[in-house]
């Protein structure tokens, strides 16, 4: 009989714990411009910040369809009597992610999360258009609590 290939082995991932805590940090900082962080797979299975940054579309632009990665944003919530900050972590898994890692993703989420601690809102987001800002506002908003605005906008 043939030799049998060997059978492909996934990689255990870890996590660059200094690289994400130092990222979330920075997000956290109310004396930081940095808006978010992107967390990403490298070529070893280990999850590291691939990016911050400050602009929303700069942040949607970071999740591909190919792969998984997770981030971490900073945002204002409220109305106009009572503005707080608010923090969401996304899962991201593209559609053209398979099988395997999209069950490894929740396992790996957990490790992410032994880091990134406070957030608001979690979110598994695996289409573009669910990437949107006014999504994430309401989210945000329903699980705030209640609003005590006048009802008056651009105070």
């Amino acid at each position: 009989s043939a030799p049998r290939s060997p059978k492909k082995c996934v990689s255990p991932t870890t996590i660059d714990v200094k690289s994400i805590k130092s990222s979330y940090d920075d997000v956290r900082s109310d004396s930081s411009l940095t808006q978010w962080a992107i967390f990403k797979y490298n070529e070893d299975s280990i999850i590291t910040c691939a990016l911050r940054g400050s602009s929303f579309d700069e942040f949607r632009a970071q999740f591909r369809p190919d792969e998984r990665s997770f981030g971490y944003l900073r945002m204002m919530t409220g109305d106009e009597m009572s503005k707080r900050l608010k923090f969401v972590l996304i899962t991201w898994v593209g559609p053209e992610v398979g099988v395997i890692q999209r069950a490894k993703i929740s396992i790996d989420k957990a490790l992410v999360k032994s880091v990134i601690s406070n957030f608001a809102l979690e979110l598994q987001i695996e289409n573009e258009a669910d990437l949107d800002l006014d999504l994430f506002q309401q989210s945000l908003a329903k699980c705030g609590g209640a609003n005590y605005g006048t009802g008056e906008k651009g105070i």
